[in-house]
């Protein structure tokens, strides 16, 4: 007779990146005004990406659009990304939302009150949410953050 083995269930603590920060962007500009002027107001040059392709529940695939800019040593990423296809939402929690604007900083803290103050000051912009990673919980944030 063969005795049962226990399974033991391992909890590991993974910690989200420290180094991205994310703020959602409320602008009734199309997402190339947009980042026409953040590329004036930061001093950077977002260029169109390939976008995100997400299925919905019925397996219906969304189109999620995407800027993105690295600077020259390749230390600080921005990615400006759409937060609507049609009457999807990319980050379901943050219907208010236009775009998600994401900058990976090695830095960490340094980046994020200069950040914060710049996309205030944009012309297109009419209000900055940051975006909290520690408490801020949805099921599509894992495909910004990669």
């Amino acid at each position: 007779m063969k005795s049962s083995q226990k399974i033991t269930r391992i909890q590991l603590d993974v910690k989200r990146n420290d180094r991205f920060f994310l703020y959602g962007i409320v602008s009734a500009d199309p997402d190339y005004k947009l980042s026409l002027a953040l590329n004036r107001k930061m001093g950077i040059s977002l260029r169109n990406s390939s976008p995100l392709h997400l299925a919905d529940e019925t397996g219906i695939e969304h189109i999620f659009s995407r800027f993105s800019y690295t600077n020259h040593h390749g230390e600080i990423v921005y990615n400006l990304i759409s937060n609507r296809s049609g009457k999807q939402f990319l980050l379901k929690k943050l219907k208010n939302v236009d775009y998600i604007f994401q900058v990976y900083y090695p830095e960490g803290d340094k980046c994020n009150s200069g950040v914060s103050s710049l996309l205030k000051g944009t012309e297109s912009v009419n209000a900055v949410f940051f975006i909290d990673m520690e408490t801020f919980n949805d099921k599509n944030l894992q495909f910004i953050i990669q």
